[in-house]
């Protein structure tokens, strides 16, 4: 069989499995969020912070509490790493030890759902650390997202009020509800699969193809790598991340973690369509984020599999920093799904990609990480680009334009285009900065067009909390955890808190009856103007750096 037909075989099964779920993930979700029963469990937790669950919140009161809860979890793991060495499972190495740069630069990259690593995870933070820091933040950062997504909905859903549901119910359903159980199972798949589960520190010996023995640090590994993939996290507990076989044994687990990684995002239009009641506002988005996925992983495959680009070839494919066991094609679709949603993990070293390939990457980072994007924020981004989209047809037509009943005044419309602008801005004035720093210029191990992507790479998956880089530069200096650092803080808060104020200004209207000038927006010509729009707007933001990066490296 050839990589080609492998490579479609495997990326039409995942498609199907997607489908699959979509419905009844998507109608499991609207239930978790439209119930008014608490577990147990929930109420003890409610207890314990002292939380009415029966009782709503403003988007101002919404937002505070978002950014309370991130600002105290950035400080816990903050401190957390930096006295690890007096707590129990920390690594006995002292070279390896956090400095305070690069704990805070990691404590946000978590907390932000970024999962930016600036360091080697097996060499760097011990078990407890990685367990009770990372991991957690893994969940609750992920149901962050997903909170401020249904926050959103509600907006949409909600008539002639000011509430949006309570933060810290949404929180704990979250992650009680979906995110643990899920991870629990597909832990176990996991270690099925070879996945190491252990609390081994530098005792797990293996054997070298060459038949050497080598001596590698174990962990609880399978069930980080449960959750780093379905929370769209992408923090890996080894410095090769998913191309490490403790964390990804196999052709089989590496479908399983895409198919992670993507579920969740690709089944929440279903639960905006039950919220907002109508399913054929769910299929649209839907239908949106899978022409964008299927547009972008087909010119994946093709930059891959043709080797249009720059770096070696074999046998007819660029297969430098790929992983022999993986392949081609199906670490494309990983790369591709990887930058689509903000999970950043990768099985293959992005750098080495063909040019185009890695612009790819690149473009797919800065479309905002909507197709499907990572658990909420693709929701709400793309419900962002929905606005803007149906405002530019009001435009055209010389109406008032409305989304789901609801009218798209100039404060709606000025705060989805603050949303919009926020990312770029961050990305190309961190980018700028960089490349005018002599002392920032020396950290780029390559010169030339492949240096600036590299920059631009850096900045554009911390402001779009993906996580992933391209690695050819050093950036654990004190201004890149630093600046890098600020990038993910902003680029993560500033949209929520634009979406929660849309959310707000939304739900405070009444619901607009449809008339004759209304635009349809369940069918499929609104559906090709969201995803002609989201395009044409990357591009524009976007181009000329593209063209001075990756595209100039192309055709070199």
């Amino acid at each position: 069989m050839s990589t080609t037909t492998a490579g479609l075989i495997f990326l039409a099964v995942l498609i199907l499995a997607l489908v699959a779920v979509h419905v009844p993930l998507g109608d499991y979700m609207y239930r978790v969020y439209t119930s008014d029963k608490d577990s147990y469990a929930e109420r003890v937790v409610y207890r314990l912070i002292g939380v009415d669950s029966r009782s709503e919140q403003t988007w101002g009161t919404y937002a505070r509490s978002v950014l309370a809860f991130s600002s105290v979890s950035i400080l816990f793991l903050f401190a957390f790493q930096l006295v690890q060495g007096k707590l129990p499972l920390h690594l006995h190495d002292p070279a390896t030890k956090m400095t305070p740069g690069l704990a805070w630069n990691t404590a946000v990259s978590f907390v932000t759902n970024t999962n930016w690593q600036a360091y080697s995870g097996e060499s760097t933070d011990g078990h407890l650390v990685q367990m009770a820091g990372l991991a957690v933040q893994n969940f609750v950062s992920a149901a962050v997202g997903m909170a401020v997504a249904i926050a959103l909905v509600r907006g949409f859903a909600r008539r002639r009020t000011g509430e949006l549901g309570n933060f810290w119910v949404d929180l704990v359903r979250t992650v009680f509800r979906i995110l643990l159980p899920i991870s629990i199972i597909a832990a176990i798949v996991l270690i099925a699969g070879g996945a190491i589960e252990n609390f081994h520190l530098n005792d797990q010996a293996v054997t070298t193809l060459n038949g050497a023995q080598q001596t590698l640090t174990g962990g609880p590994v399978a069930s980080q790598e449960a959750i780093k993939e379905l929370g769209t996290n992408g923090g890996g507990f080894y410095n090769a991340n998913s191309s490490h076989p403790f964390e990804n044994p196999a052709t089989w687990t590496n479908w399983l973690e895409i198919f992670l990684l993507l579920v969740i995002s690709f089944s929440l239009p279903r639960t905006f369509g039950r919220m907002v009641g109508s399913r054929r506002q769910g299929y649209a988005i839907a239908s949106v984020m899978a022409t964008l996925y299927a547009i972008s992983v087909t010119f994946m495959l093709l930059f891959q599999l043709q080797h249009h680009g720059t770096v070696p070839t074999s046998v007819g494919a660029a297969m430098e920093g790929v992983e022999q066991r993986f392949g081609i094609a199906d670490s494309a679709v990983f790369a591709d799904s990887t930058t689509l949603t903000s999970t950043g993990a990768v099985d293959s070293f992005h750098d080495s990609y063909t040019s185009l390939g890695g612009m790819m990457a690149l473009f797919n980072m800065q479309l905002g990480e909507v197709a499907p994007g990572g658990t909420g924020s693709g929701l709400y981004g793309m419900l962002i680009l929905a606005v803007i989209t149906v405002f530019v047809a009001g435009l055209m037509v010389g109406r008032t334009p409305e989304y789901l009943g609801k009218k798209i005044n100039p404060r709606e419309i000025k705060l989805a285009a603050s949303y919009f602008l926020v990312t770029p801005l961050i990305v190309l004035t961190g980018t700028a900065i960089a490349m005018a720093l002599p002392g920032e210029r020396a950290g780029m191990l390559n010169s030339g067009p492949h240096g600036l992507s590299e920059v631009l790479y850096a900045f554009t998956s911390a402001a779009n909390n993906n996580g992933s880089a391209f690695a050819g530069i050093s950036v654990n200096t004190d201004w890149y955890n630093t600046a890098l650092g600020l990038a993910m803080v902003f680029g993560r808060f500033l949209p929520m808190v634009l979406v929660l104020a849309l959310a707000g200004s939304l739900a405070k209207q009444g619901h607009t009856p449809e008339s004759a000038g209304t635009l349809p927006t369940h069918r499929p010509q609104f559906v090709g103007m969201v995803a002609g729009v989201t395009v044409i707007l990357v591009a524009l933001t976007f181009l000329p750096m593209l063209a001075l990066g990756p595209l100039a490296e192309g055709i070199h």
